[in-house]
């Protein structure tokens, strides 16, 4: 900023003359006075010239401030709106997919339930066509349907009854066969899924005796007293078989006895004794045995 002093004209001189200027330093930031007062003209006044350099008011800068407040306000609510319309646009299009598989998904359980009774008819048939063999004594031709009827039955859930029923008879086709492991293993697939099957545990019981597992058999016969406890036959056939595994328990400790007099011979022939020197006593209300040593 500028101060200006004027300069009086001289009486008689008509034409003014050009102000001096001189800097001078601001004395008051605040000050905004536009006149300065000439004490040699009494009180005269002189506006101050422009230096060309003007500053912003207060207002002006709030002016601004506001208007920069505004476009950033629309600007955060533009973009609102557009993220709103977005989210909306997604939500319309999630709702349309929505409607648009549910009518499939309406229509994939009716045939779900038609392909499972087909493949259940188609089980049956092979099942029947299976008895029809094994009647006429065709048994490995029986076994191949009954595979068949596994295998259509097999991706069906409610196929637990048919199963059970197919597995069973393969296991009297394999008995018939003289295949008393294969027959075994068949009972036990039916009775994980009817663990009430009579006939199947009889037939599971029938092929442990074969193998003489008495004990097994026993077991089995046992079973299906607790299903049915009148059930003669199983009756019958427990009373059968205990004579028959307490027989084989006493041969199995024989043959055991003999291995473990072969192996002490081989040990005790190096100081010039044999298990001849050892005599094994039994106890009859026991059955355990004691040793003693005989020279």
């Amino acid at each position: 900023m500028v101060h200006i002093e004027p300069v009086a004209a001289e009486e008689g001189n008509t034409n003014e003359k050009i102000p001096k200027t001189k800097p001078i330093k601001d004395q008051s930031s605040s000050s905004t006075a536009a006149n300065v007062e000439d004490s040699r003209q009494g009180g005269g006044t002189v506006e101050y010239a422009s230096d060309g350099f003007e500053t912003a008011s207060e207002t002006e800068l709030n002016d601004e401030e506001e208007a920069k407040q505004k476009y950033e306000g629309n600007n955060e609510k533009s973009n609102k709106s557009e993220g709103g319309d977005n989210l909306k646009v997604a939500e319309e299009a999630s709702s349309k997919e929505k409607e648009e598989k549910q009518p499939h998904e309406q229509h994939l359980e009716p045939n779900e339930e038609k392909n499972d009774e087909k493949a259940l008819a188609e089980a049956n048939n092979a099942k029947i066509e299976g008895n029809e063999l094994f009647k006429n004594g065709l048994y490995e031709d029986a076994l191949s349907k009954y595979e068949s009827a596994l295998q259509l039955a097999s991706n069906v859930s409610s196929s637990a009854e048919i199963c059970s029923i197919c597995y069973a008879n393969r296991a009297a086709c394999f008995y018939k066969l003289g295949k008393f492991q294969e027959t075994i293993k068949d009972c036990t697939k039916a009775l994980e899924l009817n663990p009430s099957y009579i006939k199947v545990l009889h037939r599971r019981g029938e092929a442990h005796e074969k193998l003489e597992h008495f004990d097994e058999a026993i077991a089995d016969m046992t079973k299906i007293l607790e299903v049915d406890p009148s059930n003669d036959q199983a009756r019958r056939n427990v009373i059968r078989l205990k004579p028959l595994a307490d027989e084989k328990r006493e041969k199995m400790k024989e043959e055991m006895i003999g291995k473990l007099k072969d192996m002490g011979n081989s040990i005790l022939g190096r100081f010039g004794m044999s298990v001849d020197n050892f005599k094994a006593v039994k106890d009859p209300n026991t059955g355990s045995y004691s040793i003693s040593f005989q020279r």
